[in-house]
């Protein structure tokens, strides 16, 4: 078989492995075919891989070369397979952000690549590079978007583990910094496209300066573009940075000529980017609003009671167990508190203990609970949870009213009732669950601590909330063993 029908094969296998990644993304709409739909899009990218290597191996690979494509698989593939297989459900947000790093990083450094292997030789030999304005163009959004994306999601990664704090940082001139890096970099972007479109003339060698400024700002950029966001926004961040991600490989796609990145960039990007544009409408805060910087101090240990008033009403396991067992319908609201117990199975094995009863369970689920998009919706299906019982926040609200028991486990911020009646409050007009209009609210919590974005919750004083302070896994072992017992 000559070169020219192994080309084309390699094109129809690149056209294949698009196919599956567009067929794979719709059926991650539903979290019954999600699955599925991970499948479909991880043979779509073994196909990808391997047709882009027969691709490379046609003019004749090197050893060297070989050891490279060989180890970069091996080392890339065993260190996904152990952290996918080790990483808990508590640490998925964190797991998520790194890999958006990588994307970027990786899609950025493409960029430098090919940029040094077709035109680096002739700017050291002091020639004219070959370049145009639109490959200009690609090579510059891929450098400079990927970069942000790398550093930014290493910041994110890094709040969230905990290793930076939490609370917006704010570094004295930060932002008149971050206008400087942005006008800077458009700067050098535009230079370098006039440049590769023939309209001005530099030497070779600096281009390549302006290349190298525009990749030091845009990883300085992306530090400073997430210091100032506070934990609150970071499921919004982690989604805006994975549409960075996207478009950064697209990009790449363009530089290099390939069909398969382009795609697949694409369709993340433009998926990353309409989650985006949810998840900061479910909090009702534009994107530009968080990114000039966030609210959120980071989950406090400090009373909740400050300004909300009121007196709090413990109550016993007993107590709980007996207004859970006797109720028509509960609804049971997950949060942070409940991944970070590990308690999904827990909650799962009380809500068949419920269902057994004859009572009506479901789950509340709030578009940004958690610390990335989806995080509720990852950790119940872990446990098996029916898909039917995952309520969105649209769906379930009205139902509140109708409702005996809310089961309120490690929820914060997404059952605040300030959002809806505190002007002065940062979360106000964030839509939030309707917990408060159940005939009961159960609160199973450590302490009286303050949520993520660090303000007080008036549903803990609500005369109609019961708090039962416990770790989530051993309040909901607790509930289970009471409710067995009666």
């Amino acid at each position: 078989m000559n070169a020219s029908n192994i080309g084309h094969l390699v094109q129809l296998a690149f056209i294949a492995g698009a196919a599956l990644f567009v067929i794979g993304l719709h059926l991650m709409n539903s979290p019954a075919t999600a699955r599925t739909g991970n499948r479909v899009s991880a043979s779509g990218m073994v196909i990808a891989i391997s047709a882009e290597i027969v691709f490379v191996t046609q003019g004749g690979v090197g050893l060297g070369n070989w050891v490279v494509l060989i180890g970069g698989l091996a080392l890339g593939g065993g260190l996904g397979l152990r952290m996918a297989r080790t990483v808990a459900m508590t640490s998925m947000p964190q797991l998520v952000s790194l890999f958006n790093a990588v994307g970027g990083g990786a899609a950025a450094l493409l960029a430098l690549a090919d940029f040094i292997a077709r035109d680096g030789h002739r700017v050291l030999a002091g020639g004219v590079p070959g370049l145009d304005g639109w490959r200009t163009l690609f090579i510059i959004a891929d450098v400079i978007i990927g970069s942000v994306t790398f550093t930014g999601s290493l910041v994110a990664s890094a709040k969230l583990m905990g290793r930076i704090k939490g609370q917006p940082i704010l570094i004295p001139g930060g932002r008149i910094l971050t206008w400087l890096l942005l006008v800077a970099g458009l700067s050098v972007s535009i230079v370098m496209i006039l440049a590769g479109a023939g309209a001005v003339t530099y030497e070779p060698s600096i281009l390549t300066l302006l290349l190298l400024a525009a990749l030091a700002c845009a990883l300085i950029f992306g530090v400073t573009m997430v210091l100032p966001i506070g934990g609150a926004d970071m499921p919004v961040v982690i989604s805006l940075l994975n549409a960075f991600t996207g478009t950064a490989v697209a990009m790449a796609g363009f530089v290099v000529g390939n069909v398969m990145l382009i795609v697949a960039g694409a369709l993340v990007g433009a998926s990353g980017a309409i989650l985006t544009r949810l998840m900061a409408s479910a909090m009702n805060r534009s994107i530009a609003n968080i990114l000039v910087g966030g609210f959120g101090a980071g989950e406090g240990t400090q009373s909740a009671l400050t300004s909300a008033g009121g007196t709090v009403r413990e109550v016993s396991v007993d107590d709980a167990a007996i207004q859970l067992a006797y109720a028509n319908k509960v609804i049971i609201v997950p949060g942070y508190g409940l991944a970070v117990a590990q308690a999904q199975h827990g909650v799962r094995e009380l809500a068949d203990l419920l269902e057994a009863r004859g009572i009506d369970v479901s789950y509340a689920i709030h578009p940004v609970a958690g610390r990335m998009p989806g995080h509720m919706n990852v950790l119940l299906a872990e446990a098996n949870v029916p898909y039917p019982q995952l309520r969105e926040m649209d769906e379930i609200n009205p139902e509140f009213e109708r409702t005996d028991v809310a089961l309120v486990v490690g929820a914060n911020d997404v059952t605040n009732p300030a959002a809806r009646t505190d002007r002065s409050s940062p979360i106000f007009g964030m839509p939030i669950l309707d917990v408060d209009r159940a005939r009961s609210i159960i609160v199973v919590k450590r302490s009286m601590g303050r949520g993520y974005a660090g303000i007080d919750n008036p549903l803990y004083v609500n005369p109609k909330t019961g708090m039962f302070f416990a770790d989530a896994k051993r309040g909901l072992q607790e509930l289970v063993a009471a409710v067995k017992a009666l």
